[in-house]
């Protein structure tokens, strides 16, 4: 449960490129509603604010999950995910992992060195500090998905193509592949949205798994923000769908249904 909470909260689109930020800007925020059926079960937000670190100035994406009612009394989540990349080259600086799941506790920050390769990891609930290794153009969880929104080949893909990158989590650097599946016009509240579909893997007996089956919605415009989320389940499946926006840096494109 606490994997599929955690990809429905936050879930993440590499090559040595530098970043041409035109799909996102500061103010953008997003809320998805995640449901089981008709059956509320919680809710995620995304939001971009400005910060300053290493005299830079810097995104600070500010990413919340929790659940609500039922769901709430019988599995409690209260998540809180942050991060600082650079505005140019979208390289992650700093993270924030600060979470609640059912009773299971992380209070994390951790410090990138993108001269040395490191990452520092300052655990405050077991009060440790240890240094990882890490690729050249690795990303923390939060920052993967904003960097990737501006990938070069995001919109070249071709259906069965992939993306690769490497990105830190929970103490190691995973490889992370998102294969694009095609594309979709799907109903949501707003009206008809042009979807671009992917379905994200990573390395077998990591935290993630290929086999856990999660599809992904992307708007198919120059936002490329999540319209809707799928992580199928024994019985049914959990969604997650775009519930409210604001602040996003291009027009968001609804099909007029005729």
């Amino acid at each position: 449960m606490k994997k599929i909470i955690l990809l429905l909260v936050l879930f993440v689109f590499t090559n040595s490129f530098v970043v041409q930020e035109n799909a996102y800007t500061t103010g953008e925020w997003f809320k998805l509603r995640i449901h089981y059926g008709m059956v509320n079960a919680g809710y995620a937000t995304l939001e971009i604010k400005d910060a300053v670190k290493n005299n830079k100035k810097v995104h600070h994406v500010v990413g919340k999950g929790w659940t609500v009612g039922m769901t709430k009394f019988f599995f409690e989540v209260d998540d809180n995910y942050e991060s600082y990349f650079d505005k140019q080259t979208g390289k992650p600086y700093q993270f924030v992992r600060k979470i609640d799941e059912g009773g299971y506790t992380k209070n994390q920050e951790g410090f990138f060195n993108q001269d040395r390769n490191t990452v520092l990891v300052k655990d405050y609930k077991h009060k440790t500090e240890k240094t990882f290794s890490v690729p050249e153009e690795v990303q923390d969880i939060v920052s993967s998905f904003y960097y990737l929104r501006n990938h070069p080949k995001i919109d070249k893909l071709k259906v069965g193509e992939s993306i690769s990158i490497d990105m830190f989590f929970d103490n190691e650097t995973t490889k992370f592949k998102l294969k694009f599946i095609g594309r979709e016009d799907i109903k949501t509240k707003f009206g008809k949205v042009s979807c671009m579909i992917f379905r994200p893997y990573v390395q077998a007996g990591r935290v993630f798994k290929e086999e856990e089956s999660l599809t992904v919605w992307i708007s198919d415009d120059d936002n490329k923000i999540p319209i809707r989320i799928k992580a199928s389940l024994a019985v049914g499946s959990l969604k997650a769908d775009l519930e409210a926006f604001k602040g996003l840096k291009n027009s968001f494109k609804v099909k007029v249904e005729k």
